[in-house]
C-alpha cells in the first residue's frame, strides 16, 4: 500500500525528494571520536565506507526540517489555545503555528511559574484525515522546555477527544514525528507532562505541524486495529517483558539513534508501562556494556540475559524486581548478532555471530547462571548452520533460529536451510537432520513455536542473503520430537507478501501474527515495505491479511505480545541521521478483540489463580468470571533482530472442572514447558482474557 508524506521521516532510498543525500560517516557514527571497528573485529570498512555492512552512500539521510514541513497541511487560518504563555518575552502560543522556526511558544514562568501539565490545542478550522504531527523544539540553542512525556489527542468537534499517541520524546533539538492510525479531526491537542531533560516545569515549541493520513483504516472485524502509538526517546531495537511490573523494557545502543563508533560502555534504555501510560528513560553505564546486537533470552527466574554485541565479550543481567543491571562473566568467544536460548536444564546456549569479535569460529558455548560461568562446547561447531551469504561468514552465522528442547538439546531450524540438533550437556554434540524441505536460506525470517506440546514451529519469509536480497513468502511447519530424530517439515501455502526483517508473534488462540518486513532486504531502507500484517491459522494452515500499519517496520524492528493480548510492534533504523529511524511503537488489537460488527468484544476474566509458581508436571487452577472453552499459556520473552527464542505456546486442557474453576497439569518435560515466567490465558468464543502470571520451576 502506498504511503504518502505522512511518513516523511521514514523516507528511504526511494524518497520522493529527488535530491535526497546519503548519510556521512560522521553522522553514522554519531560524532564518535574514532571508529573502533578494527579493535572489535568488525569489517575494516565500518564507519568509513560502510555502516553495519551496508554502503554509506546507499543509506539516505533524513530530509531537512523545511522539506518535512513543506508537506504539512497549511497553517493558514489556524488558531491555537495554550494553557499559558510568556508574554513578557513575546513567546506566545501563536508562535507555534506561524511557520517561522525562529520563534517559539513558551509556557509562563514570570511572574508565575505555571506547573505541568501544559497543553496547546490547535483548531485547523476544517476537518482532515490526520495521520501524523511534527513537533519542532525551540531552535535558539537553548534546551529549556523541550517536551518529554506527552499525550496527543484528536477531536472532530473540540468536545470529544481521542488519544492517538503517548510517550516521551528524546531530549534534543531535532524535529519529532508522531505517526498514528489516520483519524478524521479538526482539533489537535498536545499535552506536555514533563520536560525532556528535567530542567524545569516548562514547555516550549517552535512549530507544530499536522499531516494528512494516507487512508482511513478498515473496519476492525476480522482485521484488527492499530489503536495507539507510543513514542520512545530512542529507537527500540531490543524489547523484553518485565514479569514483575507488567512493563516492556526497550533499548537501542550507546546513543538513542546510532550504534557506530561505540565506546562499548553505555546502553540507552526506556521502559513502557502500559498501566500507567508512561515511558521512562534510563542510561545504563554501570555494566560497561553496549548491548546493541546482543544475544538475548530470559532465564528461569525471569532475568534478562544480554550477551556480546557492540561490547563483544560482555554479559549483563537485568533483574526486573530490582530494576537493576549487573555485570556477569565474559563470553569465552566474543560475538555479536548471535542467537541465544534458555535450555531445559536452566543454562543458556549461544552460537554464531561474526558481526563483532572477529569473523569465523563462533562455535557454541553455554552459560551457567548459578555458577556465573561460560564453557565452550567443543562438540557444537558453528559450521553446520552457516548460510551461503554473499558477505561470507560475517553474515552467514547470524541470528540462528534456536529452540530449547528435551534433555538439554537445542533445535536449530534456520535461517540456513540446513537444520541441526545441538546437545548442550557435557562437551556438546551436533547432529545434522537435513534441509528445511525445499526452502532457501532465510536470513532474517521468522520461526515461532505455536504448539510446544506437539513440537510445531511455523517458519516464514527471510531472504537468501542478509542484504540486497529478495525475500520469499515461503512458509513451512517443522514438527520436532525426541531429539536428535529428524523432524518432519511440511510446506504450506505461502504468505501473501514476501518479507525479510518481519516479526512473528504467537497469540493466545494459537494463531501467529506476522508484522512488517520488506520485499527486498536492504538495511536502513524503508523501500518495498510491507504494511499489511498476516495472521496464520494453524487449523487451516492459511494466512489472512490484517489492518495495515501506518509505520514501516523493517531492519531493527521488534514485536512482542502484551500482557493484555494486544501486540507491540516498533522500532527500525538506528542509523544516525538517516531517514529511517523510528522512535516509536504501535499497539495492535488482534481480530479476536472485536465482534463481527466491529465492536469491542466482551472479554472473560481470570479472577484468581491457585498458585504463583508450579513445578514442571505440577498442577494449578484458575477461576474465571464466565465459562471458558479454551486455555493456553505463553512464555514471556525477549526479542531483537527478528529473533525470539523465548516465546512458545502451550494449549491447556483442564483435567477437572468445577463451575468456572479449571485445573491444569503443566507438561512434565522442561524442554516443552521451559521454566520461567508465563502468561496464562482463558478464552471464550475465541476472545481471550487479560493474562495472569505463573512461574514454572524446574523443581
Amino acid at each position: 500500500m502506498l504511503r504518502l508524506l505522512t511518513l516523511i521521516l521514514a523516507l528511504s532510498s526511494s524518497s520522493s525528494f529527488s535530491h535526497a543525500k546519503p548519510i556521512s560517516a560522521e553522522a553514522a557514527n554519531a560524532g564518535a571520536a574514532s571508529n573502533s571497528a578494527a579493535s572489535e573485529g568488525k569489517l575494516s570498512t565500518e564507519g568509513t565506507s560502510t555502516y553495519d555492512g551496508q554502503a554509506l552512500d546507499a543509506i539516505p539521510a533524513a530530509p531537512s526540517v523545511s522539506e518535512v514541513i513543506s508537506a504539512a497541511i497549511s497553517q493558514a487560518g489556524w488558531t491555537i489555545v495554550v494553557d499559558s504563555q510568556e508574554t513578557s518575552t513575546g513567546n506566545i502560543g501563536t508562535n507555534a503555528i506561524d511557520g517561522n522556526t525562529s520563534t517559539f511558544w513558551h509556557s509562563e514562568y514570570s511572574p508565575v511559574l505555571v506547573p505541568f501539565p501544559h497543553n496547546a490545542t490547535i483548531d485547523m478550522k476544517t476537518a482532515s484525515l490526520v495521520g501524523s504531527i511534527t513537533y519542532l523544539p525551540r531552535q535558539d540553542g537553548q534546551a529549556n522546555g523541550r517536551i518529554g512525556e506527552h499525550i496527543i489527542e484528536l477531536s472532530p468537534d473540540g468536545v470529544t477527544y481521542t488519544t492517538v499517541a503517548i510517550g516521551t520524546y528524546v531530549d534534543d533539538a531535532t524535529l519529532k514525528t508522531t505517526t498514528f492510525t489516520p483519524f478524521t479531526a479538526r482539533y489537535v491537542r498536545i499535552i506536555a507532562l514533563s520536560e525532556a531533560g528535567a530542567r524545569g516545569p516548562w514547555t516550549s515549541a517552535a512549530e507544530f505541524n499536522v499531516y494528512t493520513g494516507a487512508a482511513a483504516p478498515p473496519a476492525p472485524a476480522g482485521k484488527g486495529a492499530w489503536v495507539m502509538t507510543v513514542d520512545f526517546p530512542l529507537v527500540p531495537v531490543s524489547l523484553s517483558h518485565e514479569w514483575s511490573t507488567g512493563s516492556l523494557l526497550a533499548w537501542s545502543s550507546y546513543t538513542p539513534s546510532s550504534f557506530g563508533g561505540s565506546p562499548g560502555t553505555t546502553t540507552y534504555t526506556a521502559t513502557y508501562n502500559p498501566g500507567a501510560g508512561t515511558v521512562t528513560q534510563a542510561i545504563i553505564t554501570n555494566v560497561d556494556h553496549d548491548m546493541f546486537c546482543e544475544g538475548l533470552s530470559l532465564d528461569f527466574t525471569g532475568r534478562i540475559i544480554a550477551t556480546g554485541g557492540n561490547t563483544d565479550a560482555a554479559t549483563s543481567s537485568y533483574d526486573p524486581t530490582a530494576a537493576d543491571w549487573t555485570a556477569q562473566a565474559n563470553l569465552n568467544i566474543p560475538r555479536g548478532y548471535q542467537a541465544q536460548v534458555t535450555t531445559s536444564n536452566g543454562k543458556l546456549f549461544t552460537i554464531g555471530a561474526s558481526w563483532s569479535g572477529g569473523q569465523g569460529g563462533k562455535n557454541g558455548e553455554i552459560y551457567d547462571p548459578t555458577a556465573n560461568t561460560w564453557t565452550e562446547l567443543s562438540g557444537c561447531p558453528v559450521a553446520p548452520l552457516l548460510t551461503a551469504d554473499a558477505q561470507g561468514v560475517y553474515r552467514a552465522d547470524n541470528h540462528a533460529w534456536l529452540f530449547g528442547w528435551s534433555s538439554g538439546y537445542v533445535f536449530q531450524g534456520g535461517p540456513s536451510k540446513a537444520m541441526n540438533w545441538y546437545l548442550t550437556t557435557g562437551t556438546g554434540g551436533q547432529t545434522g537432520v537435513g534441509n528445511r524441505a525445499s526452502d532457501t536460506d532465510s536470513m532474517c525470517g521468522d520461526a515461532v513455536m505455536y504448539d510446544a506440546v506437539a513440537g510445531k514451529i511455523l517458519t516464514v519469509g527471510g531472504s537468501p542473503d542478509y542484504q540486497d536480497s529478495n525475500a520469499t513468502a515461503n512458509a513451512h511447519i517443522i514438527t520436532i520430537g525426541t531429539p536428535p530424530a529428524t523432524p518432519t517439515v511440511t510446506t504450506i501455502g505461502s504468505m501473501a507478501y514476501a518479507r525479510a526483517f518481519a516479526n512473528g508473534v504467537v497469540l493466545p488462540d494459537g494463531t501467529v501474527a506476522i508484522f512488517g518486513g520488506q520485499v527486498s532486504a536492504v538495511p536502513f531502507s524503508d523501500a518495498t515495505s510491507q504494511y499489511v500484517p498476516e495472521l496464520f491459522n494453524p487449523a487451516t494452515n492459511t494466512f489472512t491479511q490484517l489492518a495495515p500499519a501506518s509505520i514501516p517496520r523493517n531492519y531493527h524492528s521488534v514485536a512482542l505480545l502484551n500482557f493484555d493480548g494486544t501486540v507491540s510492534n516498533g522500532g527500525g533504523g538506528l542509523c544516525g541521521t538517516c531517514a529511517t529511524n523510528h522512535f516509536d511503537m504501535q499497539i495492535f488489537n488482534p481480530p479476536y478483540l472485536y465482534t463481527s460488527s466491529g465492536a469491542l468484544a466482551t472479554r472473560p476474566a481470570i479472577k484468581s489463580i491457585s498458585v504463583a509458581s508450579v513445578k514442571v508436571g505440577g498442577t494449578f487452577s484458575i477461576t474465571t468470571n464466565v465459562a471458558c472453552s479454551a486455555f493456553s499459556m505463553i512464555r514471556m520473552s525477549s526479542t531483537t533482530h527478528t529473533v525470539n527464542t523465548d516465546q512458545r505456546r502451550i494449549a491447556l486442557t483442564p483435567g477437572t472442572t468445577a463451575g468456572t474453576t479449571y485445573t491444569f497439569t503443566v507438561p512434565a518435560d522442561p524442554g516443552v514447558a521451559v521454566p520461567g515466567h508465563w502468561m496464562v490465558w482463558a478464552l471464550t468464543g475465541g476472545v481471550p482474557s487479560v493474562s495472569t502470571q505463573l512461574q514454572v520451576t524446574l523443581t
